[in-house]
């Protein structure tokens, strides 16, 4: 009898779990609307997130480019791809991109321009959670520099690109519903006063909502529109910079299936990028917040004008563009 409560009590347990897991893997893109011929950028592309939106635009007919640091880990995500598609490698060329570095970014941008001669849609997918204090190649700190200030040169340096032509155009912006913890400290941007990651990271999800917002209104009347989202607690390699998980065998075992029910796979948390990039319905939307393939609403600051604009004009300040840099359309 009491052997039999146990069992009872174990597949209980068990679809309780399955249960729980399957609510928090979330909505799945609806759309099936295909991108044949499109250009696509995805940062930070071999792996996670990024590697699962950029395998899912190519198998719609996108040549799809994967912005990473490591060419290896590139290529190797690439492989994959190939390996799991039957799709030509040639729809997935690779380029460097270190995202921490402007020198990079400009570099990148620079290459590209030379390949391409428009981009369709671009998604700002890569980033870097709970840091240690340091600070970028460029002097600032890590989290702001590389989630934010990063992507807002990238985006700047490949307008004319999404303007180019007049098919529609996207940018679609990785942020995390950890903006509710943040704020846009201006006069401790870089948290010289005081650091803590967890803050630091808020801070810059809430820069990519802002920027998301603020390019929606300069680009009104345009044939660009922007999204921001949430993609979800997700298990991918943003964990590294947790030394109890990376450091100790026990540690990475325990945190596997603890979490497990709790976190959302890499598939699942891709669903949201990929309707922002694809679904028709959305076309006529610009600058909102997403999450579960749908509209939410984010933090109140998120949706203060006032704070995006002088967000950005701070951040042109920071990573140095030049007047000439800035396309017509984004100047008011």
């Amino acid at each position: 009898m009491g052997l039999l409560k146990l069992s009872g009590g174990i597949v209980l347990l068990s679809v309780g779990v399955y249960v729980l897991k399957q609510y928090v893997n979330g909505a799945v893109c609806q759309s099936r609307e295909r991108v044949d011929g499109q250009v696509v950028i995805v940062t930070g592309a071999n792996t996670g997130i990024g590697k699962e939106t950029a395998m899912e635009l190519v198998k719609r007919g996108a040549k799809v480019y994967l912005a990473c640091r490591s060419l290896t880990k590139a290529q190797n995500a690439v492989d994959d791809i190939v390996n799991q598609t039957g799709i030509s490698r040639t729809q997935l060329p690779i380029m460097q991109l270190h995202l921490a570095s402007f020198k990079s970014i400009r570099s990148f941008a620079s290459s590209f321009r030379e390949r391409e001669e428009k981009l369709d849609i671009l998604i700002n997918n890569a980033g870097v959670m709970l840091v240690p204090q340091g600070k970028t190649e460029d002097g600032y700190e890590t989290s702001f520099g590389v989630n934010h200030l990063g992507h807002f040169l990238l985006t700047h340096l490949l307008m004319d690109l999404l303007t180019a032509g007049n098919s529609p155009t996207r940018i679609i912006n990785v942020s995390s519903h950890a903006h509710y913890l943040g704020t846009i400290n201006f006069d401790d941007l870089m948290m010289e006063k005081g650091f803590w990651s967890a803050f630091a990271y808020a801070q810059s999800k809430l820069a990519n909502i802002l920027f998301t917002r603020e390019l929606a209104h300069r680009l009104q009347g345009t044939k660009v529109t922007t999204y921001s989202l949430h993609p979800g607690s997700i298990r991918t390699e943003l964990t590294r910079h947790f030394s109890i998980i990376t450091d100790y065998a026990i540690g990475r075992l325990l945190f596997y299936y603890i979490s497990w029910p709790f976190l959302k796979e890499p598939w699942n948390g891709a669903q949201t990028t990929i309707c922002c990039a694809v679904d028709s319905s959305l076309a006529a939307e610009s600058g909102k917040y997403y999450s579960d393939c749908v509209e939410m609403k984010p933090l109140d600051e998120a949706q203060d004008d006032a704070v995006a604009g002088r967000l950005w004009d701070v951040s042109v300040q920071l990573v140095h563009l030049q007047d000439s840099e800035i396309h017509p359309t984004l100047k008011h």
